[in-house]
Formats: C-alpha cells, sequence, structure tokens
C-alpha cells in the first residue's frame, strides 16, 4: 500500500500567557492509503490535536507533514483551505449542523465553493444522503431529528466532496450504544470502499475495527 500521510518529527506547543504547553512532542507515524486507523489516548493526550494537523486544521511548530508526498506543514491558510475542500471529510461528536438549514442544504454546504451548477449539488446531496439511509429525511431540520440521524447528515456532509480521507473524532460520543454501532458500521463500509477512516474514539470496543491502532500519551506515540 502506498504511503498516504506521513508525520515527521512533528511537534504542536501552544502558548498561554508567557507559557508554552506542548501539546505534540515529536510525533513520527504512517498512515496508508485505505487503512482504517484507531487514534486512542486519555484526554490531553494530544488525540485532537493531531487530528487537526492531520486534518489541515492548524501548522506544527516544529516537523514535517506530508499528504500524499505533498509538505503541508508550512502552506498557507489558504492553501490548507484547498486541500481541507477536496481531499478531507470531517465529523464531529456534536455534529456541528446549521440548526435553519435542513438536512439536504447541510450537506450541499461543502460544495459551495465547488464549481458544480446547483442541480448538479441537489443531485449529489440526495446521492449521499441515501447512501446513509435518509433518503425519505430531507427536508428535515437538525431539531426535527434524532441524534443517529444527525450523525448521518454529518457523514453524508463529510462525504459530498468525495475525499479520500475521513477524519471522525469521537463520531459515537454523544449516541447511544445501538446508534454509535450503526455510525461505525457506516464508516467500516466506506473503509471497504476505498477510503481512508481516522477515528478518534475513548471506546475500547472499536479497537477491532482498525487496520492500525495509535495510541498516544502525554503527546506522543506510546508503545
Amino acid at each position: 500500500m502506498s504511503t498516504l500521510i506521513k508525520l515527521e518529527n512533528v511537534h504542536k506547543i501552544y502558548k498561554l500567557d508567557e507559557v508554552e504547553v506542548p501539546a505534540i512532542n515529536g510525533i513520527d507515524l504512517s498512515i496508508n492509503k485505505g487503512d482504517f486507523v484507531v487514534v486512542m489516548g486519555p484526554s490531553g493526550s494530544g488525540k485532537s490535536t493531531a487530528m487537526n494537523l492531520v486534518g489541515c486544521l492548524d501548522t506544527p511548530s516544529k516537523g514535517e507533514i506530508y499528504l500524499e508526498k505533498q509538505n503541508i506543514a508550512h502552506l498557507e491558510e489558504s492553501d490548507l483551505a484547498q486541500i481541507r475542500g477536496r481531499k478531507i471529510g470531517f465529523i464531529f461528536q456534536t455534529f456541528n449542523l446549521i440548526p435553519s438549514l435542513t438536512a439536504l442544504e447541510n450537506v450541499i454546504l461543502p460544495m459551495t465553493f465547488q464549481n458544480i451548477p446547483r442541480s448538479g449539488k441537489l443531485k449529489k446531496a440526495r446521492e449521499v444522503l441515501e447512501l446513509v439511509g435518509l433518503g425519505d429525511r430531507i427536508s428535515h431540520l437538525p431539531s426535527q431529528l434524532s441524534g443517529g440521524e444527525k450523525q448521518r447528515v454529518a457523514i453524508a456532509r463529510a462525504l459530498v466532496n468525495e475525499p479520500e480521507i475521513i477524519l471522525a473524532d469521537e463520531p459515537t460520543g454523544n449516541l447511544d450504544t445501538k446508534t454509535g454501532d450503526e455510525i461505525m458500521k457506516i464508516l467500516k463500509d466506506l473503509n471497504k470502499k476505498g477510503k481512508t477512516i481516522i477515528l478518534v474514539t475513548h471506546n475500547l470496543d472499536y479497537i477491532k475495527l482498525g487496520s492500525k491502532v495509535i495510541k498516544l500519551k502525554d503527546g506522543k506515540v506510546a508503545g
């Protein structure tokens, strides 16, 4: 398999007033195309920071990050935004749906800056909502959906630009066990279709889903 993501001696230090707080402390790791990576670790271990760095939401204080052999560690925000829009889909614990928009409108949002006619956007958004089992809920507002349905909308939104990488940060954290397992089945099916999945979770039951497990502690990869 080809290497899709590579981190080399990556550090991330935040400054609070005059105090430096290291969140990531010299991480080296590689993720292959088609991997299902499970990232685990206690609170404060650097999981979300590592996710933000891989997802082009932040840049490292030191070190190199390669995405498909392109060094993204020192790019400007405008360039990172372009990469995020094309290559990466995000799924968050809190869904991050816009309350005033329908399921369909929420899914269309990532295509706003894509050069696609409105009819094409509508067609694509409907297709991915059908894929996650919400073809009959496209006109509903988030307030009219269950937690599991909201997360399915979020998954559809993450998929609509056909990214190669899906970053899922505690996607089942606000869901009951049964609904969480249904969401994980969707992610596993996407992985079988070739998507690279990076899952941050506290749930030990999900370790068995991963082709690779990365454990973080104190900002480092634990042995």
